[in-house]
């Protein structure tokens, strides 16, 4: 955002110390309007209200004002929610938030949503459907960073501020330190946490690996505090620069799970209302209703994320529409069935016109295996398969096992180079990912245990 003082004689407010502040109260609204407007070709007038007032651009060119503005995002959040049953009345929904605009606006949307279901269920005289909950988890990256203690401080002091000033519905607030997600047993944590991104060589690797950290806290936070949905404040700009960054890693196969309203490969479903929204519209909107922002820790991505960020950015300069141009194209790709709510009841709660959309879901319509890679969750395509079933049968070590188990791109982007490290590189993972593995793996040997009797051998055969 800009700083106050540089508002280059627009009139920054009554106490603007620039030469036309004089008269500037009066046509503030307009000049900080026209500031603001995200895209060219913008009229001067809203298109929706019949010129009830000074317009903003969306993109496309189409001028709104303030209110109408507001409106629209706010449709487009609503329409994700309930079209694509994310919430329903009994959820406990946990928002991811980083301070930033995006997740501020989600924050605030799903507390309206959340503020009209309480207000309905107390007026209504049968109180049969409850108002879903609403929590907010942050993750705490500092100790990757070098920032004063004080600026972390700060940080947090402001996020409790944000969260305490929604009103009615109490919301908890979840701080969770990066390096939580390791074994309660290790002596530091930040430590632990530092040494195995020093193992990982490829910049873009490190970056990745932080990104499934992260997920992988706010699963845990979910789970140990009874939520049942987790809610990210990912937008279209996002999605679109993961398109092009997943293309150029070679994750071709599993980008149609990243790019969906709705993710249920996790144990919390994930779920992604702001699918549609441009990260340009959700800045705008912090900025024309003053919602406070609290970008401090923010950590800048890195390698090849980093670039294809800067890319999107100069596409976006060129045409706004881009981004969504993006998003069109990788949603052509056919989804994973875990990337919608199955019929279990979800539609219970939907409107009729709705509930054929749940109901009829196609339950041969998958061969997906359920095998996710052990790191980043990507589903393991068919090679990926068959080498995890050679390896089965011939693994002598549970490394072998571990390794099996990581899909093609984090074996070339995370997993250390020399191959002789790897026994210490997974002993320093968390212990969710690889007691999977351990689980899965003596399950099997359970089973092949109880039929051995009935296997027949080699010279049995012959």
């Amino acid at each position: 955002m800009a700083a106050a003082s540089a508002c280059r004689g627009a009139g920054c407010g009554p106490h603007c110390s620039s030469p036309s502040a004089a008269g500037a109260e009066e046509g503030a609204p307009a000049e900080r309007m026209g500031r603001l407007s995200i895209a060219a070709g913008a009229t001067t007038t809203c298109g929706k209200c019949d010129g009830g007032g000074p317009a903003v651009a969306v993109s496309g060119g189409a001028g709104m004002c303030q209110e109408c503005f507001r409106a629209y995002l706010f449709g487009k959040f609503k329409l994700a929610v309930t079209s694509n049953a994310m919430v329903r009345p009994t959820d406990a929904v946990l928002l991811a938030f980083s301070g930033g605009p995006a997740s501020r606006v989600a924050l605030q949307f799903i507390h309206e949503m959340q503020s009209k279901a309480i207000q309905s269920w107390e007026t209504s005289n049968l109180q049969a459907l409850p108002a879903f909950g609403v929590g907010v988890g942050f993750v705490d990256e500092s100790a990757l960073s070098v920032r004063p203690e004080h600026e972390t401080e700060t940080a947090t002091e402001d996020i409790k501020s944000i969260v305490s000033s929604l009103s009615p519905g109490n919301k908890q607030v979840h701080f969770a330190p990066l390096g939580d997600v390791f074994s309660s047993g290790s002596k530091d944590k930040a430590a632990r946490l530092k040494e195995v991104l020093g193992m990982i060589d490829d910049e873009t690797g490190r970056d990745d690996f932080v990104q499934c950290l992260r997920m992988l806290s706010l699963q845990k936070i979910a789970l140990e505090n009874g939520y049942t949905k987790i809610m990210l404040g990912t937008c279209a700009s996002g999605i679109a620069c993961h398109v092009l960054s997943a293309t150029v890693k070679g994750q071709g196969y599993s980008l149609p799970a990243d790019v969906q309203y709705v993710d249920t490969r996790w144990e919390v479903p994930v779920v992604l209302p702001l699918h549609d929204c441009l990260a340009q519209e959700l800045s705008l909107l912090c900025e024309l209703d003053s919602l406070k922002t609290q970008q401090l820790l923010d950590r800048p991505c890195s390698g090849i994320n980093s670039l294809v960020a800067s890319f999107v950015t100069r596409l976006r300069e060129e045409n706004p529409s881009r981004e969504h141009t993006i998003l069109r194209t990788a949603q052509k790709l056919k989804p994973f069935p875990f990337n919608k709510f199955s019929a279990n009841g979800y539609h219970d709660f939907l409107p009729s016109r709705l509930r054929p959309k749940f109901q009829n879901v196609d339950t041969n319509e998958s061969t997906f295996s359920e095998i996710l890679c052990l790191i980043c969750g990507s589903p393991f395509s068919e090679s990926e398969l068959q080498n995890l079933e050679n390896t089965k049968h011939k693994a002598q070590k549970k490394i072998d096992l571990y390794t099996a188990h990581c899909c093609q791109s984090c074996h070339f982007q995370i997993l250390p180079a020399a191959t002789d490290t790897y026994a210490h590189f997974f002993s320093l993972l968390p212990k969710f990912w690889t007691e999977k593995v351990d689980a899965a793996s003596a399950s099997n040997s359970s089973l092949r245990d109880q039929i051995e009797d009935y296997l027949l051998e080699e010279d049995d055969v012959n």
